[in-house]
């Protein structure tokens, strides 16, 4: 069975059905262009959106836990509730998946451990952050990850969650959700659920695979 039809079975229903996995709403994620991002905001902060447009505003975002380990295997934004009429792999534009050898994926590198999802517009703004900083701190400046996103996941006792929402400006809505990424560094790839319409519903990374029987 490939990643696909495995995806497919898994989040095709409006709920996730599987014993090896743990699954909770953690929030809403705000897209204001449509244009959703998802990288690792420490290394490819200048990732390309995906091809497929999205729809604007507040949407439900899920993180799907595997319960031997307690990491994050999957990561989901929900869309809509339209029945589920096909399933590919995300894209960037160029990106195609018929110039893909067996057993590859598009998708994005982690190195910190985090992945994230983001409006364009919201990269923009966590870019002109890590400007600014760099600007006003000079020699002082630690790098974005000491400067913004560690307080959000990290106190004086540790670990707080293995997830946050992260406003990188006041002037402008749009969140960042960023969490740990399964158990670390890889290569993931997302997939998008499309209703008869051809309208995108839901959005899927994998971190860990978790077969379906």
């Amino acid at each position: 069975m490939t990643h696909l039809e495995n995806i497919q079975k898994l989040f095709s229903k409006n709920f996730v059905e599987s014993p090896l996995l743990e699954s909770f709403e953690v929030g809403k994620i705000y897209l204001s262009s449509g244009k959703l991002v998802a990288c690792d905001p420490l290394i490819t902060n200048d990732m390309q959106p995906f091809a497929t447009e999205f729809p604007k505003g507040d949407f439900s975002v899920l993180l799907h836990k595997e319960r031997e380990s307690n990491c994050v295997a999957y990561a989901e934004i929900i869309f809509s509730d339209s029945e589920v009429s096909e399933w590919k792999m995300a894209t960037t534009t160029g990106q195609k998946v018929k110039d893909l050898a067996d057993g590859e994926v598009f998708g994005y590198p982690v190195e910190s451990g985090m992945g994230c999802f983001m409006d364009v517009d919201t990269q923009n703004s966590l870019n002109e952050l890590e400007q600014s900083l760099y600007k006003s701190k000079g020699a002082d400046f630690m790098g974005i990850y000491e400067e913004f996103f560690h307080e959000h996941f990290f106190d004086e006792n540790g670990a707080i969650d293995q997830y946050a929402f992260l406003k990188p400006s006041e002037e402008h809505p749009g969140t960042i959700f960023g969490f740990e990424t399964g158990y670390g560094e890889g290569f993931y790839a997302s997939y998008i659920a499309y209703s008869k319409n051809g309208e995108p519903v839901k959005i899927v990374t994998e971190f860990i695979e978790v077969l379906v029987s």
